[in-house]
């Protein structure tokens, strides 16, 4: 018996579009080359980056960080709005490098995906390298994975990988924190990438009773939810610069909200005291706050309700650290100060 002939199979069959793999990467190149720095020594295209550290640092200490988006992108997938979820990507490793006093020196990113989407793709790592650019961190590699099956059709999955270095006496771990110390908020844009399983809650919510609000902050409503994570790295490095006595501690107010973020940078036996009403509530946490009927304390967990980077200096160069961060585009609050801990938390907002 003649076995049957069947036409042969290629991995396009399979679902796997090379060719559309080497078109975006193509379009990355482009977007890469603007993210070029010192230190680079092979960027896109080789199996591995190179990087060298630059020659400024006498001690350097690397300073590593990864991170994803969370789930910020199912609104990404439901809206069709990719544009801003690279930079959410690579603020939230940024950042965290940041916070050890590190600058950082280059990033990775991994986009994963059921079906590659050139022009979806293109959008996201479009994204990545404004990031990039912004934090004056090089996009020298990453990884594109299109796996046929693993993900629904039009969704993908994003991670990112960022590397700093900081001088070996400049490492911020927050042993410099003092009582006394005053403690700064940077604002946030926004709810920026934690948070986002009761923002959909929320949403979900408001549609059932009526529908959701037009604008929120002057912004159409969409747009001030997807709003990406904020970039700190220039001022603060800024500040860093200008003030390298005087800043004691940063705390990137990320998943666990102002709450849980800022006793990570704390002493044992100190405690951070924030005065309610000394920022702003901005509409949209307001609209959140009330669409899911949380309290404060919540709030403030879930969050970070408006400060997305809490900078710890020196009472008496207090004025001058927020003239400095002011001066680099920050908006600057005075939310409290830090003082010896009792049997309370480490960290209270009343």
């Amino acid at each position: 018996m003649t076995a049957p002939v069947h036409p042969p199979l290629s991995y396009k069959d399979a679902g796997v579009d090379i060719d559309a793999g080497d078109a975006l990467v193509d379009r990355i190149k482009p977007l890469a080359k603007k993210t070029l720095r010192e230190g680079v020594l092979a960027g896109i295209g080789g199996f591995g980056a190179l990087f060298e550290v630059p020659k400024k640092y006498q001690e350097p200490v690397l300073v590593s960080g990864t991170d994803g988006v969370g789930t910020k992108l199912k609104l990404a997938f439901e809206w069709n709005m990719h544009d801003t979820v690279g930079i959410d990507l690579v603020a939230m490793s940024v950042n965290d490098v940041l916070v050890q006093g590190a600058e950082p020196l280059f990033f990775l990113d991994y986009f994963a995906c059921g079906k590659l989407d050139v022009e979806t793709a293109a959008a996201v790592v479009g994204g990545i390298a404004k990031g990039c650019e912004e934090s004056g961190c090089a996009l020298i590699g990453g990884e594109t994975a299109e796996m046929p099956g693993m993900y629904p059709p039009g969704e993908y999955d994003l991670a990112g990988f960022a590397v700093g270095a900081v001088e070996k006496s400049r490492i911020l771990n927050g042993q410099a924190v003092a009582a006394g110390d005053v403690v700064l908020g940077l604002a946030s844009h926004g709810v920026h990438s934690n948070g986002f399983s009761l923002v959909r809650k929320c949403i979900e919510r408001a549609q059932a009773q009526g529908g959701l609000p037009a604008t929120l902050d002057g912004l159409p409503f969409k747009e001030a939810v997807m709003r990406p994570t904020r970039l700190y790295v220039k001022p603060v490095l800024a500040a860093l610069a200008a003030h390298p006595q005087d800043i004691h501690a940063l705390a990137h107010i990320t998943g666990g909200g102002l709450l849980d973020n800022i006793p990570r940078v704390l002493p044992e036996g100190l405690a951070a005291r924030l005065h309610k009403g000394s920022w702003p509530q901005s509409e949209l946490f307001a609209w959140l706050q009330a669409t899911a009927g949380i309290d404060d304390v919540e709030m403030n967990r879930t969050f970070n309700n408006g400060i997305g980077m809490v900078v710890v200096v020196a009472a008496g160069a207090a004025d001058a650290v927020a003239a400095t961060l002011r001066t680099q585009g920050e908006t600057v609050y005075r939310i409290g100060q830090i003082a010896p801990r009792d049997s309370g938390p480490a960290v209270t907002v009343g």
